[in-house]
């Protein structure tokens, strides 16, 4: 018989099982997307050594969360791509870090886990797992949300944004002269600061316009108001730019900074995703099998299957 025909008799039988199902299940029990893939690609085997590999590996896992519980994979994300391309000195976004950051906490947690404990022929896997707690807590220190880079994440960074945090107080002190000023409230369509265009402003009714001097940089949908910049804070507001600009700049060099980091590491972090997965993978067999209440076959020499234990 042909291979190929082999092949589809094989994928015959799989489809009459429903083996897909079964794979579904597994793959709902895993923790991480990468190991759920791994769940639903998976086949039958044939190669008795093969089989004896599977089945010791998810009776260790039950061992192990049998007596310590299960271990947190905490939904790992796929950093292969970003890693490689920060070994080619490629700047991550604080996405990319911040996922790289939570693969290193995982990694370091699964090695914590598996310390002291029996781990059978799972030992091997956990002894690949290579934490890194500097680049781990740099980012972290750095990075606090997608959107959030820390003040302190560098002393350049900190003291611009406490030059910015001044700025932005002298501006709306000199503004706030005109909300309170009597004199003005008859020409201020409104009694607020607002901002336009990145700069501040006030809105000014648009018949009055010519009564304070400054830039306009909108106007109302109905063309009522005017927001303007009055010239008194247009240097102010000058400055203020810049050092906006200057902010974004530091955060550049930062995450090129952290980028650099994950660079030098970047092997070791391909290899601890793949080994995470794999442990997830497994782990997820393990909870498949608590919940199937099954056992480990025994498998003869001959390939006879018997239950252990029976």
């Amino acid at each position: 018989m042909l291979y190929k025909d082999i092949m589809k008799d094989f994928s015959a039988a799989c489809r009459t099982l429903e083996f897909y199902k079964i794979t579904e299940m597994l793959a709902s029990m895993c923790a991480t997307s990468g190991g759920a893939s791994l769940c639903r690609s998976l086949q039958p085997s044939s190669d008795i050594d093969e089989v004896r590999i599977r089945q010791t590996q998810t009776t260790d896992a039950k061992s192990m969360t049998a007596s310590a519980g299960s271990p947190s994979f905490g939904g790992v994300a796929d950093i292969t791509a970003c890693a490689d391309r920060a070994g080619k000195g490629a700047s991550l976004s604080a996405r990319e870090l911040i996922e790289v950051g939570d693969l290193l906490n995982v990694t370091a947690r699964l090695c914590s886990y598996a310390d002291g404990k029996s781990a059978g022929s799972l030992e091997e896997l956990f002894s690949r797992l290579v934490p890194n707690k500097n680049v781990e807590n740099r980012i972290k220190r750095a990075i606090l949300s997608e959107d959030t880079i820390a003040d302190d994440a560098s002393v350049r960074l900190a003291e611009i944004r406490r030059s910015i945090r001044n700025a932005n107080s002298r501006i709306r002190d000199i503004l706030q002269k005109y909300i309170t000023d009597n004199s003005y409230s008859k020409i201020l369509q409104d009694n607020i600061v607002t901002m336009r265009n990145g700069r501040f402003v006030i809105p000014v009714k648009s018949e009055h316009k010519n009564e304070i001097k400054g830039l306009v940089h909108d106007t109302s949908s109905s063309g009522a108001t005017l927001f303007i910049e009055p010239l008194s804070v247009v240097e102010q507001n000058n400055a203020l730019r810049e050092l906006e600009s200057a902010q974004a700049k530091e955060i550049e060099r930062i995450l090129a900074e952290l980028s650099a980091l994950v660079g030098g590491i970047s092997t070791t972090l391909i290899y601890n995703y793949l080994t995470i997965t794999e442990l997830a993978f497994i782990f997820a067999k393990a909870e498949l099998s608590w919940k199937m209440k099954a056992v480990e076959p025994f498998l003869s020499e001959n390939g006879r299957t018997e239950l252990s234990g029976a």
